[in-house]
């Protein structure tokens, strides 16, 4: 028996930002690998079905690749319907193309299923929108981090390029990104926005500069985050300043 390999994206964060195509398909699966950054409702959309985490983090112990490819190929002559749900979007950073690749040798059968991917719900979290007629006509999705054995990319090159700019994987190392950029010509006043857990509760925005990315290490980021560059987050840059000095006036006035 060969089962099907359903490749989903959980989306950006929040469990019910799932398309209704994934979550169907996780109703009738058989047996769910997920990644780290797939909230453990969305698994609640799949009841009757096995769960191995096959998650990757940054500075923590990952599965590796290889077994993941593995033990697809393995499920799908166990199981009917095999799903791989991955956070964001399955085809954007998130290694698919290895694992179509395993399934395609393999002979297995698959589908990808499209998810939101974090630029998108992110930006729509800051009420910003990523293109806009006469400020941004292109966007460029990049990120810095290198896998053990691949050559440096020159992501900064792409980044400068673009009218906007959004880099996945980055929030870790925004205070290099920053001396990177600047050290190629980027003006050091160009907004930035960095958004925290986006979608979910606890998300968090910062909204600073290419030059105050410096100062990155003081948010004390504790989940997955997102960098945004781009004369489109200007306005909400201002408007974020404006609230914060309302914000302290009204402490000043509260306390005398």
């Amino acid at each position: 028996m060969k089962g099907k390999v359903y490749l989903i994206g959980a989306g950006p964060g929040a469990p019910d930002l799932i398309t209704v195509r994934g979550a169907e398909i996780l109703k009738r699966a058989d047996i769910v690998f997920y990644d780290a950054l797939v909230h453990p409702d969305t698994l609640a959309f799949a009841p009757r079905a096995i769960k191995v985490a096959v998650g990757k983090r940054c500075s923590r112990v990952s599965t590796d690749q290889r077994f993941i490819n593995r033990n697809l190929v393995e499920a799908a002559h166990k199981y009917p319907t095999v799903v791989r749900l991955k956070g964001g979007d399955p085809m954007l950073f998130g290694r698919a193309q290895e694992e179509i690749a395993a399934l395609k040798k393999a002979g297995i059968e698959y589908e990808i299923v499209p998810g939101v991917t974090a630029a998108l719900g992110a930006s729509a979290e800051v009420g910003v929108s990523l293109t806009r007629r006469g400020l941004s006509r292109s966007v460029v999705f990049v990120t810095p981090r290198v896998g053990e054995g691949e050559e440096e990319a020159d992501w900064a090159k792409s980044v400068l390029a673009a009218d906007t700019a959004v880099l996945y994987m980055a929030a870790g190392q925004a205070a290099q990104i920053s001396a990177i950029l600047l050290g190629q010509g980027m003006p050091a006043a160009t907004p930035a926005v960095v958004v925290e857990k986006a979608t979910l509760p606890e998300s968090r925005q910062f909204h600073t500069t290419l030059s105050g990315m410096r100062d990155a290490g003081q948010w004390s980021l504790q989940g997955p985050a997102l960098i945004f560059l781009g004369e489109v987050f200007r306005e909400a840059a201002v408007a974020d300043t404006a609230i914060e000095e309302l914000l302290r006036t009204l402490k000043v006035v509260s306390a005398n």
